[in-house]
């Protein structure tokens, strides 16, 4: 274990006085262990030295995203003081999203990059301007746009500490930290308002199996933009059509710019068209609706739904 690292860490993303919640956990056997304590306690030489002790015994090691109240004994949602750092956690072709999101103009550059175990990433923003309902619409979008896990959207967060090691894998993985940027961030710095924030990642994928003889609304339109796609109509003009059927929807234009995308690639998956060429199909068709980077990261995002469509149907 390396507690120098997790110092680094801890100081970089706290303020003096801070009051912070530790996660200690383990699979086999399970357990659970919470500490609240200041962040001078918690990087103080006795401290670290104990966190590394159990880390070495199997538990994992974990600090909630934001600070607390003081005085505060849990680690709820009504416990956070202020809302200090975005976050998503990349899971799934890890390497490719994160150069995506390294190139991209639409966000800021990361505070830190946490390599959490091979291929998988928590990227941070230090931030300020934040409220806590603006926190959670923003990560959703970044969810959105990057790939990350949608669900990971609650201010009481927790993220793996560096200089610990992951146990979950055998042998254990170092959890490693790169600092790409020391400011703060803003609202402002977020260029997302193209991802609307009341839908999530996956709300154009093929809807559930429903009982026999029953079909939602959205089976019904996907049902019929396949169909329509299948008969050479023009994906454009199917859009916008969709999109008047479908005005009770949050955003129809975004619920329809989705179910057409994702049924495009669902169809040339199937005819046998490479994965590159369906998402610089993708990119070219969205050009002038999109800001370039979501536009690029979004086509990859929806090849891939796509592709996990068809292998679930495989598998069934």
């Amino acid at each position: 274990m390396n507690t120098q690292v997790a110092q680094e860490f801890l100081t970089r993303c706290f303020a003096s006085g801070d009051t912070i919640a530790l996660l200690l956990r383990s699979d086999s056997p399970a357990k659970v262990t919470q500490r609240i304590v200041t962040l001078e306690a918690a990087v103080a030489p006795r401290y670290l030295a104990w966190l590394s002790h159990e880390n070495a015994n199997g538990m994992n090691i974990y600090v909630a995203a934001n600070p607390l109240l003081p005085g505060s004994r849990k680690r709820t949602k009504e416990s956070i003081a202020s809302v200090r750092h975005l976050y998503l956690d990349i899971d799934t072709d890890g390497d490719a999203r994160l150069a995506a999101l390294r190139a991209s103009i639409a966000v800021p550059a990361p505070s830190v990059i946490l390599s959490t175990s091979p291929g998988k990433y928590q990227v941070l923003w230090q931030v300020e301007g934040f409220d806590f309902s603006l926190q959670e619409t923003t990560l959703k979008r970044l969810a959105i746009a990057f790939g990350g896990d949608p669900a990971c959207t609650d201010c009481n967060r927790v993220l793996r500490v560096p200089g610990f090691a992951n146990c979950k894998y055998v042998p254990a993985h170092r959890v490693t930290a790169e600092y790409p940027s020391a400011s703060r961030s803003t609202p402002q710095d977020f260029q997302l308002e193209m991802v609307p924030s009341n839908v999530t990642l996956f709300d154009a994928e093929m809807p559930s199996r429903r009982r026999a003889g029953k079909h939602s609304n959205s089976e019904s339109d996907w049902a019929w933009i396949s169909m329509e796609l299948t008969h050479g109509h023009d994906a454009v003009k199917l859009t916008r059509e969709l999109a008047s059927r479908r005005s009770d929807k949050p955003n129809p234009l975004y619920y329809a710019q989705r179910t057409v995308d994702v049924a495009s690639a669902h169809l040339w998956l199937i005819d046998g068209v490479p994965t590159d060429d369906i998402i610089t199909m993708l990119q070219f068709r969205r050009r002038f609706e999109l800001p370039v980077a979501l536009c690029s990261a979004r086509a990859r995002e929806i090849a891939e739904t796509a592709q996990r469509m068809i292998t679930r149907r495989k598998i069934a």
